[in-house]
């Protein structure tokens, strides 16, 4: 799928899965909007992406914290400068929070926790919905995790991960039904824990995997296209993921 026509947001693109997103989007012709807690980190990966050849001009980073409301409101308003409309928006901030133990956290890990991936995926969908209803393609695309899906407790996450990412699948699962009548398409990615191959490395595309070998960023890569790619008529909620 080419996305030359599209315009795309990510959230926490500085480094890990969100950098692999930026580059693969960037990789397929869209002008990509990036963004990074600290515009140092964001400026790194444009860097990177232009350097493969790509124009200047359609990759841009910005500083976002998640976890306040004016730096988000600050990146919205950044993106609309340089146009009326985005085609894609994907949340994929969230701070992860390690340990099974509730008392291992600090009071203020569990709030930044919960403030960049809960608080943070309502107030970026919001701060962008309006240049999203202005397009003819909208697509919300939310990295969630089997965190968020009823009963799982397989991974090692803290629980106010396990909070936030709840939190995330009930505001998308909401989300789905109050703008599909606006064309809008909301969907959820629900992955265990992955491997995050670089997609800059030769064997992003060329390694064998097997059913016995855990999930790859490739696959999750190929997921979001595959979603965005369909005719506007057909909503895919959401990927869940057997575990190995």
């Amino acid at each position: 799928m080419e996305l030359e026509n599209h315009r795309v947001v990510i959230t926490a693109a500085g480094r890990d899965f969100g950098r692999t997103l930026a580059i693969a989007f960037a990789a397929r012709g869209a002008e990509v909007h990036l963004s990074a807690r600290t515009a140092e980190a964001a400026g790194h990966v444009r860097q990177e992406i232009i350097g493969q050849g790509h124009d200047p001009d359609r990759v841009h980073a910005h500083a976002c914290d998640l976890t306040d409301p004016a730096s988000v409101r600050a990146f919205a308003a950044a993106v609309a400068a340089r146009g009326g409309h985005i085609d894609v928006l994907v949340n994929n901030g969230a701070r992860y929070q390690h340990g099974t133990d509730l008392l291992s956290a600090s009071d203020e890990d569990v709030v930044e926790t919960l403030a960049s991936g809960a608080t943070g995926t309502v107030l970026a969908t919001k701060a962008f919905l309006p240049l999203l209803l202005a397009s003819d393609k909208p697509d919300i695309v939310t990295m969630v995790s089997s965190c968020g899906e009823p009963g799982n407790q397989r991974s090692d996450a803290h629980d106010s991960f396990y909070a936030a990412k709840s939190a995330q699948a009930g505001f998308t699962e909401t989300l789905s039904r109050r703008l599909r009548g606006q064309g809008v398409r909301v969907i959820s990615l629900y992955p265990p824990d992955f491997d995050n191959h670089d997609p800059l490395s030769p064997a992003w595309q060329d390694a064998p995997r097997t059913a016995r070998d855990p999930l790859t960023s490739q696959s999750l890569v190929d997921c979001v296209f595959f979603a965005i790619g369909q005719p506007r008529d057909c909503f895919i909620k959401s990927f869940s993921f057997e575990q190995v």
